[in-house]
Parts: C-alpha cells; sequence; structure tokens
C-alpha cells in the first residue's frame, strides 16, 4: 500500500539502478517549464548504506522506484545532478522554483501535475529524511539536487536542494455536448 510506505523501504525495494518495484504507469518524463527541464525518467534504487544512488546520465532524472510514484499517496521522489565537469545538469537551475510553480510527470498512462509548496537547502550531513520521505495526506513530489559550495577534498557538494510539490486535483474531461 503505497500510502503506508515508509523511508528505508524494507522489501522489495529497488536498489542500485535497478527496476523499480512492479506498479501500473510507471513515470516516464518529467518537465518544468520554467527552468527549462524536460526529461525522461530512470528508475534510481538505493545504495548498500540506504542512499539514494543518482542518475548515471547528468541529463536526465531520475525516479526513487521504492517509494511512491508520482501521482499515488505519499512523497514521489525525482532526483538529478546540479552539474558535471562539462557543464550545467539537468537540474541546475532547480533552485530558481518558486511557490506555485508547475511540474508535470507523464506515466505510461497520463500526466500528473504538482504545485511548488516551498524549496529547502540543508546539509547533506542533516539531510531531513523524514520530512523528504515520510508519509503524506495525498500524492506530493520531492525534486532533489545538490546545492551549496562544492567540497573539492570530498569531491561533492555539501548540501541538497529540495523542492517540495503537491499534486494539483485531477481534472475531469469535460462532458461532451449534445451539439458537438
Amino acid at each position: 500500500m503505497a500510502g503506508a510506505w515508509q523511508p528505508g523501504c524494507g522489501t522489495g525495494c529497488a536498489t542500485g539502478a535497478g527496476t523499480p518495484r512492479a506498479t501500473p504507469a510507471l513515470p516516464t518524463r518529467v518537465r518544468v517549464a520554467r527552468i527549462g527541464v524536460d526529461s525522461p525518467l530512470t528508475a534510481l534504487g538505493l545504495d548498500g548504506a540506504g542512499t539514494l544512488v543518482p542518475p548515471a546520465d547528468f541529463t536526465r532524472a531520475g525516479w526513487y522506484g521504492g517509494g511512491p510514484a508520482p501521482g499515488d499517496p505519499g512523497p514521489a521522489v525525482i532526483a538529478g545532478h546540479l552539474d558535471s565537469r562539462r557543464g550545467p545538469a539537468v537540474f541546475a537551475r532547480l533552485g530558481e522554483l518558486r511557490p506555485g510553480d508547475r511540474i508535470e510527470v507523464w506515466r505510461d498512462d497520463r500526466r500528473v501535475t504538482f504545485r511548488v509548496t516551498g524549496t529547502l537547502r540543508t546539509p547533506k550531513d542533516a539531510f531531513p529524511t523524514a520530512t523528504v520521505y515520510g508519509p503524506t495526506p495525498g500524492p506530493e513530489l520531492r525534486l532533489i539536487t545538490c546545492g551549496g559550495d562544492f567540497d573539492r577534498r570530498v569531491g561533492h557538494y555539501r548540501d541538497n536542494v529540495v523542492v517540495f510539490a503537491v499534486a494539483d486535483p485531477p481534472v475531469d474531461p469535460l462532458p461532451r455536448s449534445a451539439a458537438g
């Protein structure tokens, strides 16, 4: 049951860049028009330490397959890189999103639209796991990338940027008019 999913996912979780758990209508694409993102989605999993493994391709975003799919109850997570040695990556402008901005996620059978509610920049060593992955009352989305200062000693950014969004209510198709 997706609404009862908890951080750390016990059984049936994806690991590494493996295949996500079986679920209908898997997410296939994310689009954030305001910052120029239009990316296919790759399935993501966890490493041996329980940390989300980022996409191997810096130009693509990835969906955490061990959690809810975007549009299902709970916090769906999509991650992408900030940059690479060659320049900006898929989520280079993620920190520019503001409340009210729209995010679209395509699933095999439909498009789900989300509205940004806020952004958080947090040190990686104090990542708010329960806030990001914890239960939510309805469908929500988290977009995650790196941020802050780059630590050359370890070769990673010190912070994460997390964008929080809630699903827009589904729009019912307009009734067909008898006049056509």
